[in-house]
């Protein structure tokens, strides 16, 4: 056990690094040195055993120097001003990251964090490591941007359907984070995207494969670990078949068990036997696997029966975010954390009234209704994931490892690489792609432009102007309220298209009338690849999967011929491509 003093803590911080293994090593020991962690968890108090359970969020870029509203934040959710004060008063197991609560300004800032909240954990209570923890999925779901390394995201790697880059790619982007002190990721997304409509999954999905999916998500949890932090696979039992988002509802899944077994299960078995440190819940109601109407998060036959005991899964089963509205609509705050303790999860995340919630799970051992013996078997899978990932060792990162790792150059010449084997060209029929740049043609570039996952890159219809310009075009990007005015005189128009709805739309009507100028026009697909099932036939479609720079790079170089297309659907579009469709011209 690491056990240092403030001034210990800040000299740690200076000379310790981030544990890493091998990239090609086995998963180490599920249960590294269980008898010392036995013995440090029978020294610990039920608040501290129960405080090891929770990973909440606390608002700030700084440990203990946060802006004046971050602290006033802290102090309405936690009755304290600062995150080190909430990491101390709750006994807390971990911390995630978000943008919206002002943790992920920039790598160094992340880092100093990260050593601020440690030495907070390992001088006070049971001076146990936290495991830091953050959503880094890349592509559509990412919190942490630029200068860090922005790679492709789950379904781009699905397009270009190779283990290597999904792997190479797991790799870059846990290095970068054990650089900033982030010992957890919560991904790879195991689900396996067979419903278009699906509002929460879509992109962050491998595919519609479960085979596919199965053999990339098992690449993705050896480049994280690999890299020396903890892979989350998500969301068991499997959430790509739903229509509703579990943010904001209670989606319903509809399978049967023969088809969850032959669609869903696949890719959680691969996780489970390439060694993943953790699985995710799912705050949905699956009726096959459980009548009783309960979320997966709060099932026993869902998490215990089958993760457990069919699975064989022996590590760390975290919560989806509690304070989301699928796992509270038939159960309230007090009742959740319980509830889910006692299907069998070991991580409670971001618990909407952390307070409540420690109190709750508090009542319940004393009531008897869950056993302190069952608090003490989720907190020792805690306790052996941190020490597997080395936390009990080297707790700290320092800036040296920022500078070396976050961004460097080779990671981003990765990022490139893997990103030129994503792009699929799904329509071609008048061979007008690739452009021939050394013409240069005049391209006229619009449509939507997305905000970037993290706030650091795009707009995507400026990027992929300047990239097509870089490369020889004259390209100029317009909002799409001027495109049809100015689409005359130009060899043709790209238009950025993003989730286009069924029926009548502001995209669809802008395409159609881009059409009617007699000026060829191209779309791109930015995000879900089903735009084109939804629009009318042009002269040529591509799919990016994201609207990302290292994306509208990629798409760029396709467009003008630097690069040969070579992705291929991971998922089909109804009605129009079939799985595995993409054209070489």
């Amino acid at each position: 056990m690491v056990a240092v003093t403030a001034a210990g803590a800040a000299s740690a911080a200076v000379d310790s690094r981030p544990h890493h293994t091998p990239d090609d090593a086995r998963p180490p020991s599920r249960r590294p040195g269980r008898a010392r962690l036995r013995a440090l968890l029978d020294r610990m108090s039920l608040d501290e055993k129960i405080g090891q359970l929770f990973v909440s969020r606390a608002y700030g870029h700084s440990a203990t120097d946060p802006d004046p509203a971050d602290a006033e934040q802290n102090l309405a959710a936690f009755g304290v001003r600062t995150a080190a004060e909430v990491v101390s008063r709750y006994h807390l197991g971990g911390v995630i990251y978000f943008a919206w609560a002002h943790n992920t300004r920039d790598p160094r800032q992340i880092a100093a964090l990260s050593v601020g909240l440690q030495q907070t954990a390992l001088t006070a209570g049971a001076r146990i490591p936290l495991l830091l923890s953050t959503d880094q999925e890349h592509g559509a779901v990412a919190r942490i941007g630029k200068p860090a390394t922005l790679l492709p995201g789950a379904m781009a790697l699905g397009a270009a359907g190779s283990t290597a880059h999904a792997r190479r790619a797991a790799h870059i982007a846990g290095s970068e984070l054990a650089a900033m002190g982030i010992r957890q990721d919560y991904a790879p997304v195991a689900d396996v995207n067979v419903n278009p409509a699906n509002p929460v999954i879509g992109v962050r999905s491998f595919g519609s494969d479960p085979r596919a999916v199965a053999e990339l998500v098992a690449a993705q949890v050896r480049g994280y670990q690999g890299a020396g932090i903890a892979a989350t696979a998500k969301h068991f039992p499997g959430h790509g078949d739903t229509e509703t988002d579990s943010h904001v509802g209670l989606p319903v899944m509809r399978h049967t068990r023969a088809a969850w077994e032959e669609t869903d299960e696949p890719p959680f078995r691969a996780a489970v036997e390439a060694g993943v440190d953790a699985i995710m819940t799912a705050h949905i109601v699956f009726p096959a696997l459980d009548p009783s109407g309960d979320p997966a998060t709060l099932s026993r036959p869902i998490v215990t029966g089958l993760l457990r005991e069919r699975l064989g899964f022996e590590g760390v089963v975290v919560t989806d975010a509690l304070d989301m509205a699928g796992v509270r609509q038939k159960y309230g705050n007090d009742r959740v954390p319980v509830l889910a303790l006692l299907a069998g999860c070991d991580q409670l995340l971001n618990a909407p009234d952390l307070a409540l919630a420690q109190r709750s799970v508090r009542a319940a051992v004393e009531s008897g209704e869950l056993t302190e013996a069952r608090v003490e078997e989720s907190v020792l899978r805690i306790l052996e994931l941190k020490a597997r990932r080395g936390l009990f060792d080297e707790a700290y990162t320092t800036g040296r490892d920022v500078d070396a790792v976050v961004g460097a150059q080779e990671h981003l010449d990765a990022a490139d690489a893997i990103a030129a084997a994503t792009t699929t060209l799904l329509a071609n029929p008048r061979g007008l792609v690739p452009f021939d740049a050394t013409a240069g043609p005049r391209l006229l570039v619009t449509g939507t432009d997305p905000v970037s996952p993290t706030g650091t890159t795009g707009p995507p219809t400026a990027v992929l102007a300047r990239e097509l310009t870089a490369l020889g075009c004259r390209a100029t990007a317009v909002p799409p309220a001027r495109a049809v005015a100015a689409a005359a005189g130009h060899a043709a128009v790209l238009v950025c298209t993003y989730n286009v709805p069924e029926g009548t739309s502001p995209q669809r009507t802008l395409v159609t009338d881009l059409i009617a100028t007699g000026v060829p026009v191209v779309t791109l697909a930015v995000r879900n690849p089903y735009d084109p099932a939804r629009l009318p036939t042009c002269a040529a479609e591509l799919a990016t999967y994201a609207w990302t720079d290292v994306e509208m790079r990629a798409a760029a170089r396709v467009l003008t011929g630097a690069l040969r297309p070579v992705g291929r659907l991971p998922v089909p579009v109804p009605g129009r491509y079939p799985l595995g469709h993409g054209l070489t011209r």
